[in-house]
């Protein structure tokens, strides 16, 4: 019975921790909405978070481990599942890449993501650890994913080309102006069928450019 009591009391604890953790997270983040990554301090992010500086520091650590977690929480989103489908067809992979699509700019284009990419930009020079932080840990993992689908199809010899260039070119038809304009702040945010129809737009076009060897016209 003791056990049974300090193994549920070992779990509450560390259900706690978990708690105060994603606490400091969300205020880490207001803070630097509000004030700028530069400008902010530990003790704003300790205010706001109800928690000590001496507790900030042990559950998450210091500002720049902070944003890096804020940033690593949502890439994490963007990953491909283990279970990717053989691509054995176009149609697979017609289908994969527009799944793939619809979950990237419904993700990116999160009020909450469009904020973090503001941010960068505008603490590029004051701390430009943000923009570094957002490009190799945010935009990565969904550049890595493309490529992963890439490879993946062209091993199935559904592709020809470098994984790298055909992800770089599928996410140019995806996302075309969209990104721009909702940086700006003269967008809105497409709905979920305006989302999923861009994506499957842009798989359509993307496999046009790059038909099979023997379905390429006659010259």
């Amino acid at each position: 019975m003791m056990a049974t009591a300090s193994k549920s009391k070992g779990h509450q604890k560390g259900g706690d921790e978990t708690t105060v953790r994603e606490r400091i997270l969300e205020a880490a983040f207001a803070a630097f909405m509000k004030s700028g990554y530069a400008t902010t301090s530990m003790l704003e992010i300790a205010t706001r978070a109800r928690v000590s500086k001496r507790e900030l520091y042990a559950q998450v650590g210091n500002k720049q481990e902070m944003l890096i977690a804020c940033i690593s929480e949502r890439a994490n989103r963007l990953d491909v599942p283990a279970a990717l489908p053989v691509l054995r067809d176009r149609e697979t992979l017609e289908q994969v890449l527009a799944s793939f699509g619809t979950k990237l700019v419904r993700e990116i284009s999160d009020p909450t993501v469009i904020a973090v990419f503001r941010l960068a930009i505008a603490e590029a020079v004051q701390a430009p650890e943000v923009a570094h932080a957002l490009n190799s840990i945010g935009r990565e993992a969904s550049r890595a994913a493309l490529r992963k689908i890439m490879a993946s199809a062209q091993a199935s010899g559904l592709l020809t080309g470098r994984p790298a260039e055909l992800a770089e070119q599928f996410s140019g038809l995806l996302w075309g102006h969209l990104m721009v304009s909702l940086l700006l702040g003269v967008a809105e945010r497409p709905n979920p069928r305006e989302i999923a129809g861009r994506a499957r737009d842009a798989a359509a076009a993307f496999l046009q450019l790059h038909p099979l060897p023997n379905d390429a016209p006659a010259c």
